[in-house]
């Protein structure tokens, strides 16, 4: 099963999905991890409280590609509460190990980061971006 969540992670970090500027988004954000230079950017065009589009440009490791890869692909379609709870159990798995819901197995694949401290905000980057993107572009 390790494996099959490494695979999932190198896949995406180097072959993301959504990774583009989005040219008519309604909402984005920059976020920056300063203590290892990843840079992301966030597009999301929201519409009725639903996001119809998400994508997201800039440069990380595998780790915090792969998230926002996996994030996109996740969020797609889904209403802005909807994500807000998403993004809250991710944050739960990833920083306090919480337990894991399987309905959410795209996402499971990056519960492991947890181990390693360091890690923990590549891997949440992009979710803090979403959220800095949904709450101050109101």
């Amino acid at each position: 099963m390790l494996d099959l969540y490494k695979d999932i992670i190198i896949d995406h970090g180097n072959n993301p999905r959504n990774k583009y500027i989005m040219k008519d988004y309604t909402h984005t954000f920059n976020g920056h991890n300063y203590l290892c230079g990843d840079s992301l950017i966030i597009y999301l065009k929201i519409y009725e409280n639903n996001i119809k589009s998400i994508s997201f440009s800039g440069a990380g490791c595998v780790i915090s590609v792969a998230s926002a890869s996996l994030m996109t692909i996740v969020l797609k379609n889904k209403s802005i509460d909807s994500s807000i709870n998403i993004f809250e159990y991710f944050k739960s798995i990833i920083v306090s190990g919480a337990d894991i819901n399987e309905k959410f197995s795209n996402l499971n694949v990056l519960a492991g980061v947890r181990k390693f401290p360091s890690r923990v905000k590549c891997a949440t980057l992009i979710w803090n971006t979403f959220y800095g993107a949904v709450n101050v572009n109101k």
